[in-house]
């Protein structure tokens, strides 16, 4: 939960726990023991690179709720944005021009967005 929270914020964090049902309940603390626990903290990978490699993929499948809020967490991780920028292109060239452009777009929003708060 650390971890999540670092990377998340805890305002997101406490959102999401806040919202929890018996329903999804035992999903979210998966996703937390599996993503946060059992990927985030392992040692191979600084943070910036996991923030790095989350966003490329969730550009690629077309998760843009999830990209945003990884673009934003990624302040967090100190993931250099130039990075993301260079790592767009792997993605427009792998799994295709309109993914690229549409992560383009919410990422610019996303941090005109954080530049203005």
């Amino acid at each position: 939960m650390a971890v999540r929270r670092h990377v998340l914020g805890d305002a997101h964090v406490d959102r999401a726990e806040s919202g929890k049902t018996d329903f999804d309940g035992d999903f979210q603390r998966w996703i937390t023991e599996t993503a946060w626990d059992g990927v985030w903290t392992r040692p191979g990978l600084p943070q910036p690179t996991r923030s790095l490699l989350t966003l490329v993929i969730l550009a690629s499948l077309g998760h843009w709720e999830e990209f945003a809020m990884h673009v934003r967490a990624s302040t967090n991780t100190g993931m250099p944005r130039d990075e993301l920028k260079e790592a767009l292109f792997h993605v427009a060239v792998y799994a295709g021009i309109p993914a690229a452009n549409r992560a383009h777009a919410i990422a610019k929003q996303t941090f005109a967005e954080m530049d203005a708060s």
